[in-house]
This record gives C-alpha cells, sequence and structure tokens, in this order.
C-alpha cells in the first residue's frame, strides 16, 4: 500500500521510524498519565492491585476487538508471523515467561513501564534499562544465542492449531470471549472514567500499530517487520543502533522506543511528577541489575515483553502468545512471594513498594 500515497523521497524503512516515534509518544504519554503497568496489577500494594489490573484489562480487552475487526476486514493477517509458528518452543516460552516475570518483580516494573519511569527521571529504571537491552542483544545474537537456540529446539508441533482461530467458532468465540472477561474486569474493577478511557486509547494502539506496519507502510520491494508495541527487541535494536548507527539503521522498535521517551517525558514535566531518582543502596543495585538482565533474556525466550506477548500477542490469538503471558503472570507471582517471605525473614522492604 506504501507505493501508493505518493511519497517520493520518503521509503518504508523511513517511514516505519517515523511512525513507531508517533505511536511510542502516544504510549508514553498514555502510560505515564495512568501508570499503565501490569505488575501492580498483580503484586502491586494490595489496595491498588485490583485498579492497575483494571486499566491493564481494559486496554487489552480493546487490542484483541481492534486487532482481530482489522482481521476480519481483511486489512492484516498473521499467517507467517512469528507468533504463528507451527512449531511452538513450548521450553523456551515457559523459561523465559517465568524470567521475565521474576525479573519485573524485582525491578518493580516491566520494560515498558520502567520506560516511562526512566522519562520520569527514575535513573533506577534507565539503568535497568540498558541492563536490559543488553541482555536481550545478548540472547539474540550473543554468548547468549546459544542457550535460545538450546531451549528453541525442544518444540510442541502444532502444525495448525497454532492460534485460537483454528479451533471451530475460534475466530468469532476467542475475541469476544478474552474481550468479554477483560472488559468486564475492568468496568467493575473500581476505576474512575478516565483511567479506563485512557487505557482504551492504550489498547486502540495495538491495532493501528499492526495495521500500521503490516497495511500502510507495506512495500514488497522495500518489506519492513511486520509489529506493534513491544519492548524486547526494540531495546535491543535500539542499543545496536545507538553503537552502531553508521552501520545499522534506525527501524520502528527504535522510533517506538524514542518516541516512548519523549510522550512520557513531556506529560511528567507538564504534570510536575518529573523528579530525579536513583538507588539508595548497593543490594539495592544489584536486585535491579540482576532483574534487567532476567527480563532481557526471558523476554527474547518468551517471545516478548508483557506489551509484546500479551498486550500485542495475545489480541493475535496466538496459543504461543498466550502461553508466554501466563507464564510472565506466573513468574511474576512467584517471585513475588519468594522475595517477600525473604524480606519478612531479614525485615528488608517488600519488592511490592512502588516504583
Amino acid at each position: 500500500m506504501f507505493e501508493s500515497l505518493g511519497f517520493d523521497t520518503l521509503t518504508p524503512p523511513v517511514a516505519a521510524v517515523i511512525f513507531g516515534l508517533l505511536l511510542g509518544a502516544a504510549f508514553g504519554a498514555l502510560a505515564e498519565v495512568t501508570r499503565f503497568c501490569l505488575r501492580r496489577g498483580l503484586v502491586g500494594d494490595p489496595g491498588e492491585r485490583r485498579p492497575a489490573l483494571g486499566v491493564w484489562l481494559m486496554a487489552l480487552a480493546v487490542a484483541v476487538l481492534g486487532t482481530q475487526a482489522a482481521v476480519a476486514a481483511g486489512w492484516i493477517g498473521f499467517a507467517g508471523h512469528r507468533f504463528m509458528a507451527p512449531d511452538l518452543p513450548v521450553l523456551a516460552i515457559l523459561a523465559g515467561g517465568l524470567m521475565f516475570g521474576a525479573g519485573m518483580v524485582l525491578t518493580r516494573g516491566c520494560a515498558s513501564r520502567l520506560t516511562v519511569l526512566a522519562a520520569s527521571g527514575n535513573l533506577r529504571a534507565a539503568i535497568v534499562l540498558v541492563v536490559f537491552a543488553i541482555a536481550a542483544h545478548a540472547t539474540l545474537k550473543g554468548v547468549l544465542a546459544p542457550l535460545r537456540t538450546a531451549l528453541g529446539s525442544v518444540t510442541l508441533p502444532l502444525g495448525e492449531a497454532v492460534s485460537l482461530a483454528a479451533l471451530p467458532g475460534g475466530a468469532l468465540a476467542g475475541p469476544l470471549v478474552i474481550a468479554g472477561l477483560a472488559g468486564a474486569f475492568a468496568l467493575r474493577s473500581g476505576n474512575r472514567p478516565a483511567p479506563l478511557i485512557g487505557a482504551a486509547l492504550i489498547g486502540a494502539l495495538v491495532p493501528i500499530g499492526w495495521v500500521g506496519t503490516g497495511l500502510v507502510l507495506y512495500d514488497e520491494f522495500d518489506p519492513i517487520a511486520f509489529e506493534s508495541l513491544s519492548f524486547t527487541a526494540p531495546a535491543a535494536e535500539t542499543l545496536f543502533w545507538t553503537i552502531a548507527a553508521s552501520a545499522i539503521p534506525a527501524g520502528f522498535g527504535t522510533g517506538l522506543l524514542g518516541g516512548t521517551l519523549a510522550g512520557a517525558a513531556a506529560l511528567a514535566l507538564l504534570s510536575g511528577r518529573f523528579r530525579w531518582q536513583s538507588f539508595v543502596s548497593p543490594r539495592e543495585t544489584l536486585r535491579y541489575a540482576a532483574g534487567g538482565a532476567l527480563m532481557g533474556i526471558g523476554g527474547v525466550l518468551a517471545g516478548g515483553c508483557t506489551l509484546g506477548v500479551g498486550l500485542s500477542g495475545v489480541p493475535t490469538l496466538s496459543l504461543a502468545a498466550i502461553l508466554g503471558l501466563l507464564a510472565i503472570v506466573a513468574g511474576a507471582r512467584a517471585a513475588d512471594r519468594l522475595v517477600n517471605a525473604s524480606a519478612c525473614g531479614s525485615a528488608a522492604p517488600s519488592a511490592t513498594r512502588p516504583a
């Protein structure tokens, strides 16, 4: 479709960067004002868990309906996408999801939340993002790539049954059930209308991302990756581009990460919520660094972060994405119990303290 838009000098890769910047700026601003974070909804302070989870699930409901509406309209399709691989790398997904979930408990935020916090002056989050990006890149193309290959070789052959849409009536029932349950919880989560509206707008960014990269910017002579909101691969991509920009061009992911930082920083400054924060002890520094490494490795193995396999992946109806999200949730809950048990035994502060 891109070639029909009439651009004379703008190429699809360059347009993808600009599109990523715009999408990221919108996400960063909305995530900052809504405090969008799955971790808070799972293991945050007891009084804020239900509202936080309601915000995240409202975004998921809108993302599912919007993405599947685009599929039904024939604008996009996920056949051949990595989420639809016929051989499910079950061990990598489970191990990666558990690692990512544990990591986001140690760092008190997933990759997307930490990006927003970094833009708000949180130096802990900024340093964790660097560790996260290094670990993700090492797992994709560096010294940890053999680990990824070994775990990824343990697969479960699913054939065509890689999606809920492959089940009888699943193409219609799957989205309705997921969106219905998520939306019902969100509406009964005790949130005021404003956070839910903000969450719905975040959810709408997911199909916009899929349609933008898969239809509007599609050019068979100059292809770009078919993707939406995600932070694992974009973090690794941005790290590589930062180090070797003269040899490696920026892509959609680099634009998305940069836009998120810009959008979140703008909202934080305008609202007066920008403030510098840093580590308070060597022990805290070590915990955050370990969490960032776990998220980087786990995000690659699982196929993405809470946005990559969760908010963007689940709307594709991919079983791999659903399994990845469930593994992340399980890892976060298990790690929270372990950390809190350790904190009770040592009188250390709880890991569920707000970031």
